[in-house]
């Protein structure tokens, strides 16, 4: 999953990140409203939820909100603001918001919040996927291969969940590090290489093409 933070206090913004991303997030951080629509407005598709802020400079999050959702952007939203009243509820909820979390907030409860969030797309994703005698669990974040428990890093097991949900299709390595890693990673880097090559010595028997090389492209999973 990759979420969009828009978060002016920088450091809150950056603790986010960094604990969204030691839990399997792919995370992209913007401070400020503008460059948030800006980069939503580019590309909507590219982000499963949106953590945002409600006093942030240039735009604030609530005419952001109201912006995209004009432009009928689905894409869950999760406001963050130090105002507690009933009235800015009312009103982050009212232009589109789908969940409401008060400053200052303890890291569980936004976890908490973003799990119920990406619980409701508009087609429930499934939660236990399978292909090739392969099955994660995305709850227990598990994996097994014909009964037996193997164990992956967290973008090893961020890469083979794209892989099961896309089965039999063709992922370029630039999709694959859209979803797993954040905007600012370099593309030009061999890094999806070389977590495909780590979990093929996992999960790839001597006579096996599951993870299938498709040249100058990316891969293939072949269920």
């Amino acid at each position: 999953m990759r979420i969009l933070v828009i978060e002016d206090q920088i450091k809150l913004a950056n603790s986010i990140k960094k604990g969204l991303e030691n839990i399997g997030y792919a995370v992209d951080v913007l401070y400020d409203g503008l460059k948030g629509l800006r980069r939503i407005e580019a590309s909507p598709e590219n982000f499963d939820l949106i953590v945002l802020d409600i006093m942030l400079p240039e735009l604030d999050g609530i005419n952001l909100c109201k912006k995209i959702r004009s432009q009928n952007i689905t894409t869950p939203v999760l406001m963050l603001t130090a105002r507690d009243t009933l009235e800015n509820k009312i009103e982050g909820l009212d232009v589109g918001a789908d969940d409401y979390l008060v400053k200052p907030f303890e890291f569980t409860e936004l976890t908490a919040r973003i799990r119920a969030l990406l619980r409701r797309p508009k087609e429930a994703l499934e939660t236990e996927l399978t292909g090739a005698g392969i099955k994660l669990n995305t709850i227990k974040h598990t994996v097994e291969k014909n009964g037996k428990n193997i164990k992956l890093t967290i973008k090893e097991f961020s890469i083979l969940e794209l892989f099961l949900r896309n089965k039999n299709q063709v992922l370029s390595r630039d999709k694959i590090i859209a979803h797993v890693w954040d905007f600012s990673y370099d593309t030009f880097s061999n890094i999806v290489d070389v977590n495909v090559r780590n979990i093929r010595k996992k999960l790839q028997g001597k006579n096996e093409n599951i993870f299938e090389s498709i040249h100058g492209i990316g891969y293939k999973f072949n269920a």
